[in-house]
């Protein structure tokens, strides 16, 4: 996985550094969720692509209630 020996890696200081600062990157990628380039809201619509509305939302919790 690593692409060299770690005794090579914390050999040398500033190195090590480096290669520490770079897996806290990766991890920091890894672990915050993407956004939006726009940053607009992304409406949640239903099936039909109508918008959501109480009467959905009530259906489903009955849909819910009977399983």
């Amino acid at each position: 996985m690593v692409p060299m020996k770690f005794s090579t890696i914390f050999r040398n200081r500033w190195f090590a550094l480096v290669w520490a600062a770079g897996i806290i990157w990766l991890a920091l990628d890894i672990s915050t969720p993407d956004q939006p380039a726009d940053n607009k809201q992304v409406a949640a619509s239903d099936a039909g692509g109508g918008d959501i509305s109480n009467a959905d939302v009530d259906n489903l919790a009955a849909i819910v209630a009977n399983m």
